[in-house]
């Protein structure tokens, strides 16, 4: 039987509780899900009838009521009081992923409620509009809808801006994590189809942001509809007597990203040259700018764009785990506040590694975009390029060199040595990879594939762990685990990062097959060479070194060769197992905080199956605020 196939039909357990004990917690990942790659389409369907609908989420709302809220449900819990939920109704398992929905919205109501409506976003979807007729613009807002009356959206967006919400009409997960994550709302309630929800939690419910959801009847995307009482019912949620607060790493996110807005960043990391922002300086490139200060100008500037920040939230995360974990309390901002600026420093100090491999990364590859804009050697130039990677690489080394007063010099001694270790391994990764790219024989292993990966993408991953669980104490029961924590995270990743670059990337490759136009050795190469006959291999060979035939159809007929030697389903393969052996370290690890921060990794970084979107820049007006979304 399929592997999918088994995760379909998993046993039915509703956790009891989830309060601060481990109850309910699955300890053994790693044994009990064999997968996160699943055909889920099957579970998406909604209840025909509105009878059906009221008496499941009657009983999703009883179901939470025996279920503590200290921490976020997981999937699988979710998943498994679901099907416990719809067999006790003797109802399909087609209304899994609708149950799921209607048991998050029931775990958090009372979470949102007691947000104040001024601090919730109310996201709808452009599906609600009719598809035939509608007189609607699209904006730099979304859909401009307010004063159209064809259809319920502007009913619902009316209803809500009149209690405060903030209201945005626009698909997409990473634009509504990123609204949240620049502090401009608390709370989430939506209006979406099982498609878009499904993705929605591991980037929100996960991540214990507080968040309501009323589901589509359908995900076709044309003249669909919904219960619109309930979605006025859910606009309108009132506040309990009490609501427990459940862990968040929220904080902990918007901490990360606060470090590089550039008030924060000027704090902890001081110009050296005083010299002004890149954006104050009239004119184009860096005209205008002392000469001297021009370099930290332009270093400065990249280091505060774009990225996830997935690193240095990694730093503060693994720090507050293991020092009692308040930082994802309910008054976690208040707690990180307090963490010494010489934590936030260490934090910071692996994003300038990270910006700077990126730099120096985008020059080897000749690659014409990052963050959606150009790369600094087209900006700049080559030249100018390789000195501002240099020179973040020096204010990263800077930025915990100078403090040995405030934490020990046996600390700072320990992550330098790490950094300095993690920066070889990581030029030894690069540097294997450009051999092999401006070597006329490519020939790949699969395993010595992997291995460029370890030595790539795993070193940044064990940093950043490592300054954490340094900053907070001896890491000598830590460092074993860690390493290889990282090593498996790092080679998964890196493995669905070039999955992804089959599908585009909206956010550094705007086109699909980078990769192979760029001579990249990848496990996809590797697979293929593995699997392919002599004269397929040669075909594919020949593919990659004639730049005479037109590139798109170049792409095409090595996607072709991929599938024939079955390359995409062998990857996902690959990142199974690198997964459950991540998901083995972390069943055994203590602190409880820090394999639960493990399994939220693991749940988010190695996220799968996600069509990329072309890439959309909005700028949602919130009151007097404004943030550009990119």
């Amino acid at each position: 039987m399929p592997e999918d196939a088994n995760l379909s039909t998993a046993p039915v357990t509703p956790p009891t509780s989830n309060d601060d004990s481990s109850a309910g917690q699955p300890l053994s990942r790693s044994e009990k899900r064999k997968s996160k790659r699943r055909q889920t389409s099957h579970l998406k369907k909604a209840p025909a009838t509105k009878a059906l609908r009221e008496e499941i989420r009657a009983q999703c709302y009883k179901a939470i009521e025996k279920v503590g809220k200290a921490r976020p449900l997981s999937k699988e819990e979710m998943e498994s009081t679901a099907r416990g939920i719809l067999a006790e109704l003797a109802q399909p398992e087609s209304y899994v992923g609708w149950t799921m929905v209607m048991l998050a919205t029931a775990f958090w109501q009372d979470q949102v409620a007691a947000v104040p409506p001024e601090r919730r976003l109310f996201l709808l979807p452009h599906c609600l509009k009719h598809a035939e007729g509608c007189p609607a613009d699209y904006d730099q807002f979304g859909l401009d809808c307010k004063t159209c009356g064809a259809c319920s959206i502007a009913d619902f967006r009316t209803a809500a801006e009149e209690m405060g919400y903030k209201v945005l009409v626009a698909e997409g997960t990473p634009i509504v994590l990123k609204i949240i994550i620049s502090g401009y709302v608390d709370a989430i309630c939506g209006v979406a189809c099982l498609n878009v929800l499904e993705k929605a939690i591991d980037k929100i419910l996960l991540a214990g942001i507080p968040c309501m959801a009323v589901p589509l009847l359908s995900s076709d995307c044309r003249n669909t509809s919904v219960d619109e009482d309930w979605v006025h019912e859910m606009i309108n949620v009132q506040p309990a007597e009490s609501a427990v607060a459940t862990q968040s790493y929220l904080h902990l996110m918007r901490a990360a990203a606060n470090m590089f807005h550039p008030d924060e960043l000027d704090r902890l990391a001081p110009r050296a040259r005083g010299g002004k922002r890149l954006a104050e300086v009239n004119g184009q490139g860096i005209g205008g700018i002392d000469p001297i200060a021009g370099t930290e100008a332009v270093a400065y500037d990249f280091l505060a764009k774009g990225g996830k920040h997935s690193r240095p939230f990694i730093t503060l995360a693994v720090y507050d785990a293991l020092t009692g974990g308040r930082g994802a309390s309910a008054d976690g901002a208040a707690q990180i506040a307090a963490f010494p600026d010489a934590v936030k420093r260490a934090a910071l100090s692996i994003e300038t590694f990270h910006k700077a491999s990126l730099v120096h990364d985008d020059i080897e590859d000749n690659d014409a975009y990052r963050y959606g804009a150009e790369t600094l050697h087209r900006q700049y130039g080559v030249a100018t390029a390789i000195n501002v990677g240099d020179y973040l690489i020096g204010l990263g080394y800077r930025l915990v060199s100078r403090e040995a007063a405030a934490v020990g010099g046996d600390v700072v001694a320990d992550i330098l040595d790490c950094l300095a270790d993690s920066h070889m391994r990581l030029s030894e990764g690069q540097g294997a990879e450009l051999l092999w790219r401006d070597s006329r024989n490519k020939r790949l292993a699969p395993i010595d594939a992997l291995k460029i990966y370890a030595l790539k993408t795993s070193p940044a991953f064990e940093a950043a762990f490592f300054c954490g669980a340094r900053m907070a104490g001896e890491t000598t029961a830590f460092a074993d685990p860690i390493r290889k924590f990282a090593r498996n995270l790092g080679v998964a990743f890196q493995i669905l990062n070039d999955l992804k670059d089959w599908q585009g990337d909206s956010d550094n490759k705007l086109a699909a097959g980078g990769d192979i136009l760029g001579g990249r050795p990848t496990i996809l190469w590797a697979l293929a060479l593995e699997g392919l006959s002599t004269e397929k291999q040669q075909e594919l060979e020949s593919l990659i070194s004639d730049e005479t035939r037109n590139p798109h159809w170049r792409v095409e007929q090595v996607r072709r060769l991929y599938q024939e030697a079955d390359v995409f389903e062998k990857a996902h393969r690959l990142v199974d197992k690198h997964q459950q052996r991540a998901e083995a370290i972390a069943d055994e690890m203590e602190p409880e905080e820090l394999r639960r921060l493990m399994y939220y990794l693991i749940d988010t970084v190695l996220e799968r199956g996600e069509e990329v979107a072309p890439t959309i820049e909005i700028t949602p007006s919130f009151g007097n605020a404004s943030v550009l979304l990119k």
